[in-house]
């Protein structure tokens, strides 16, 4: 691993530096985008970013791309037209490879394209390719049948998942940008895995559709980037509400914290501005997903981001956690059955067709027992784990009415070697949760929440990144949180890029 010592070559740019370079006239998105592909190929090839790459179409893109900056007289383009946003593997793009890291989907080709897709696309994005995902994203490793992404750290070790692929893709330099979606972490776990930023919106600030549907409201997307600015802009561009959305009316945001700003569009005016008055920020260090001893590094990393937020002039709160490992159990029954609603087709999930079908078909093992488990779970378990969310959502909210932010660690410990992950998927699902004792609290709540990577360890000789979690307290939180992580990283920088 070596961190970037200059940020002058166009390919290690930030998204925003890189929209000014256009601007500029220092360098056009058809040239750049051949110097994208070839670090895509070369990079991405050696981190398994990606699950299939598009190279004709991001080249299409370039073009139209140009063709934007030019008839918009730049300053009025969209502004990240030309900027390379791969898209996560969960997501379908017309006539690009939807398989999802599943066997179950492998040679399928998307016929239609996802709302939150098209969005980044409109935008005169260039695409690049897809981003590896665990299978069907049902875990915080993306170690799928068909590929697996490891961390530009050390690329022995996970880059995290589900949106592992975005997280590489983004740290080694490969694009300033990447979207990803988050169910349970999926956002933020290959973020810290990775050095990097990463967000998961509130519920209903992005739309699932038009082809999507919200169900119960644990999966939304986010973004991945190296800077503050740049997750800020990525937000911006996918935040959206569609005709039929469930959680439409989530979206009012919360801007205590950005001063007189009232919606998501415009918190990139609140970082540049970073007038953040003094905020109530608590800290929570019982783990709430599993009983799991924090890692030295952990706690390191927390006592770092809580100094600098004194130093900010904040008020940082030690509270006790509002939720048990018990009680997130919970979650299990809504988990399972999402895992056992995957349309695929071997017949009913849990029957004797099903199993056989799935294992002939290559389905990992993960995937199979969560869909055996979640076939069991009556109407009446699924309703009353429903009802019990909303009360442990009401619980949270209560107790954290009077802060703007909840400050936990990230992960329970560095990003794993990749040989570590148990084969056996209980044993599997029991080593995330235990690596990941925070995340999952904030889908279940449907704030937003993202990860810091504020810190750096020393593990046999080799660096690894270390964030923190910053997790809103009601809707609408994302300008407090991207207002407070533009305030840390003014502070005390990170490495903003990392060469595998």
């Amino acid at each position: 691993m070596v961190a970037a010592g200059t940020q002058e070559d166009p390919l290690d740019f930030s998204a925003l530096r890189l929209a000014r370079a256009y601007r500029d006239g220092e360098l056009t998105p058809s040239v750049h985008i051949e110097r994208v592909l070839e670090r895509a190929h070369e990079r991405g090839g050696k981190l398994g970013a990606f699950s299939c790459f598009a190279d004709d179409l991001s080249r299409r893109q370039a073009e139209r791309a140009e063709e934007m900056l030019r008839a918009g007289n730049d300053l009025k383009a969209p502004l990240l037209a030309g900027i390379p946003v791969p898209i996560k593997d969960l997501v379908e793009v017309e006539g690009l490879p939807f398989e999802a890291g599943s066997p179950a989907l492998a040679g399928n080709v998307s016929t239609h394209t996802d709302g939150v897709a098209q969005d980044i696309m409109d935008a005169g994005t260039l695409t690049i390719g897809k981003t590896t995902t665990s299978e069907f994203g049902m875990s915080v490793f993306s170690e799928s049948p068909l590929g697996a992404a490891r961390s530009p750290w050390d690329t022995r070790r996970t880059a995290g998942g589900s949106s592992g692929g975005a997280g590489a893709a983004v740290a080694s330099g490969i694009a300033p940008l990447a979207h990803g979606n988050d169910a349970g972490g999926s956002v933020r776990v290959p973020a810290a895995c990775n050095g990097v930023l990463g967000m998961v919106t509130s519920r209903g600030t992005v739309s699932s559709g038009p082809h999507g549907l919200d169900g119960p409201g644990l999966a939304r997307h986010g973004m991945l980037a190296r800077t503050v600015a740049d997750v800020a802009l990525g937000i911006d561009l996918i935040a959206r509400t569609r005709p039929g959305d469930a959680y439409a009316g989530a979206r009012a945001l919360d801007t205590r914290g950005c001063g007189a700003l009232s919606a998501v569009e415009h918190t990139l005016v609140a970082l540049e501005a970073r007038e953040v008055p003094p905020l109530r920020i608590g800290l929570i260090t019982e783990p709430m997903v599993a009983n799991v001893e924090l890692a030295a590094s952990s706690f390191e990393a927390l006592e770092r981001a809580r100094a600098l937020l004194d130093a900010l002039g904040h008020t940082v709160v030690e509270i006790p956690a509002p939720m048990t490992p018990e009680d997130w159990q919970t979650f299990m029954p809504v988990w399972t059955v999402g895992a056992a609603s995957l349309p695929l087709p071997f017949g009913p999930a849990g029957s004797a067709d099903a199993r056989v079908g799935e294992k002939a078909a290559g389905v990992g093992a993960l995937t199979r027992w969560l869909r055996g488990i979640g076939a069991g779970v009556s109407g009446v378990e699924y309703a009353a784990a429903l009802a019990r969310i909303q009360e442990l959502t009401r619980r949270m909210a209560e107790a954290w009415q009077d802060f703007e932010a909840i400050l936990t660690p990230m992960l329970s410990e560095p990003p794993v070697l990749a040989n570590r992950i148990p084969p056996d998927p209980h044993e599997d699902f029991d080593f995330q949760s235990r690596f990941t004792p925070f995340t999952s609290v904030w889908n279940m709540n449907g704030f937003a929440a993202m990860s810091v990577p504020i810190h750096r360890t020393v593990v046999e000789g080799v660096t690894l990144p270390v964030g923190v979690h910053l997790g809103g307290t009601r809707p609408g939180a994302e300008g407090v949180l991207l207002s407070i992580a533009a305030q840390l990283e003014a502070l005390d920088p990170w490495p903003t890029l990392i060469t595998p």
